[in-house]
């Protein structure tokens, strides 16, 4: 049986970055599953579609193939949507509330989840998300759910934004407003919402740097 290692928590909990770390040194793959919500975000913006319209996002759905492919020269998951690979454009900001607004969907998650456990099924990996330990792989080997203060994740999120360049006259209050939004949406949803899953191990990463975060999770992951 594979080994899948599932990583929750809320957005700037450092999710991503400890998922790539872990997968290098435990040398699996590494499953960006918000990255997959981010280019269906992508591709329902791109068609002029409010990702909060249910009704006009549903019709979208069966004309989206989604391939996961990775560039072992950059390290990047690419995402490609019919043949185009999104991966440029959705990281900017304005993907990053849309993605969570078209998670909400009940047949959106269906479909990526389809993917994820089919992927999961078949090698060993780390997946991390918002209900990867509650709803895509209740059965996962390890699971682990990050936290941190929204102020420390929105702190994170605005120096990244900033070195980026893409703040966009954004200040570190709208940030906040951002994260504490994403967060009520994340956790009110009616389907898979953002919750501690059973058997999941919570760590605070509010005090904490990205080594001290990884040795935490490594010894998780390695106890028996």
């Amino acid at each position: 049986m594979p080994l899948n290692i599932a990583i929750d928590g809320p957005s700037g909990a450092g999710k991503s970055t400890l998922a790539k770390r872990l997968a290098e040194d435990l040398k699996i793959l590494y499953l960006d599953t918000g990255a997959m919500y981010r280019g269906i975000a992508y591709f329902v913006l791109d068609k002029g579609v409010d990702p909060a319209d249910a009704e006009k996002v549903l019709p979208l759905l069966p004309d989206i193939e989604m391939t996961v492919s990775y560039d072992e020269s950059s390290g990047v998951q690419q995402i490609v949507i019919n043949g185009v690979n999104v991966t440029p454009h959705i990281r900017e900001h304005r993907i990053s509330f849309a993605a969570s607004t078209v998670s909400k969907i009940p047949e959106v998650r269906l479909k990526l989840v389809e993917l994820q456990r089919k992927i999961a099924s078949e090698r060993d990996c780390v997946l991390d998300g918002r209900d990867i330990g509650s709803y895509v792989l209740p059965n996962a080997t390890r699971k682990i759910y990050l936290d941190a203060k929204p102020e420390v994740r929105a702190e994170r999120r605005f120096k990244e934004l900033s070195e980026k360049g893409a703040l966009n006259g954004m200040s570190y209050e709208d940030v906040l407003s951002d994260v504490n939004k994403r967060d009520y949406q994340d956790m009110h949803r009616d389907f898979a919402p953002l919750v501690v899953a059973d058997g999941a191990v919570v760590v605070d990463t509010s005090e904490l740097n990205a080594e001290e975060v990884l040795k935490k999770i490594e010894e998780i992951v390695a106890c028996k």
